[in-house]
């Protein structure tokens, strides 16, 4: 699990904007969100939320990227059936082991593993600003906003 004050990761991921970013050294400020799947109810609302601060977030000189296990072709059918405009990255596996965001869930007495909701406000330089840990989606992009903006 990652801290505040933490480095980043050196991994390179690429977004469904064909963008290379390498989260060790992001070059600009990052949000990197993690939530479980494509096209479900609360994962949707999350991603509209930050698609609706867009501009907000461009405004503050913050990059927002969504990512989850699902792949890119199921990220893509995402964003055109919703028209998001923040890109998403597909995990293999890596990213969210490294940042802690993969870890063991319960639903009905069943345990499993699953993505956690969170998000990492990562600096221009790959330091780790803010961490959100098991998010709850109402207000959540704007309090991340409002965080990037004091960057």
């Amino acid at each position: 699990m990652l801290n505040e004050g933490d480095r980043a990761p050196a991994l390179t991921v690429t977004t469904t904007a064909g963008d290379s970013i390498d989260l060790a050294a992001p070059g600009t400020p990052l949000a990197l969100y993690f939530y479980p799947k494509d096209d479900t109810s609360g994962c949707t609302r999350e991603a509209q939320d930050f698609t609706s601060l867009a501009s907000d977030f461009a405004s503050a000189g913050v990059k927002v990227v969504g990512v989850s296990r699902d792949d890119m072709k199921s990220h893509q059918k995402f964003i055109g059936k919703y028209d998001l405009a923040v890109p998403l990255v597909s995990d293999d596996g890596a990213i969210s082991e490294a940042f802690g965001t993969w870890v063991e869930k319960s639903m009905y007495g069943r345990k499993y593993m699953g993505m956690e909701r969170a998000t990492y406000l990562i600096g221009a330089d790959g330091t780790v600003r803010k961490v959100w840990r098991k998010v709850k989606v109402p207000n959540h992009a704007a309090e991340v906003l409002k965080a990037a903006q004091a960057l």
